[in-house]
């Protein structure tokens, strides 16, 4: 079960650095789709895992964006893994509420300590771009879930390899 479980992780890691280049223009840089895979990993594998999937996943897409904001991505990802944390723990039970606070979190909350690291302008600037990047990350993830689930639980088919 844990080569499963680090094969899937690393793959969901590799989608969030193809997600990372596909990026959303925005006031302030870019917002990237690479939050989705650490959300789909967070409910398939658990919200540990999928925490870690968000953390490196952010700093894998800040990597190839040249890191615009130098050592605050640290902090950003983990308030990511934070908040991929809450929506797995969440989404079992309450997948709206999880997919809301979500949203919330990285569009409005997340960004709060740039306010006292930068100013209330590059809050205020990068806030609705957050906004439509987590929501287009969240329906993606929402849409995905439900499909990919029946393979984890039910494994892929066991096939014969001739060597």
């Amino acid at each position: 079960m844990k080569g499963k479980l680090i094969s899937g992780l690393a793959m969901l890691t590799a989608l969030s650095v193809v997600g990372a280049m596909i990026k959303i223009p925005a006031i302030i840089g870019s917002v990237a789709l690479d939050a989705f895979p650490a959300l789909l990993a967070a409910v398939l594998f658990g919200a540990g895992p999928g925490a870690l999937v968000g953390a490196f996943g952010h700093l894998l897409s800040a990597l190839i964006g040249g890191f615009p904001l130098g050592p605050m991505h640290f902090l950003i990802a983990v308030e990511m893994a934070v908040l991929i944390w809450v929506f797995g723990r969440l989404y079992k039970n309450k997948k709206i509420i999880a997919s809301v606070v979500f949203i919330i979190g990285n569009s409005f909350v997340a960004p709060l300590p740039f306010i006292f690291l930068m100013n209330t302008g590059f809050y205020l600037g990068i806030v609705p771009s957050l906004l439509i990047g987590s929501i287009i990350n969240t329906v993606i993830a929402v849409v995905t879930i439900p499909r990919l689930s029946s393979l984890v639980k039910q494994g892929l088919p066991n096939r014969d390899v001739k060597q």
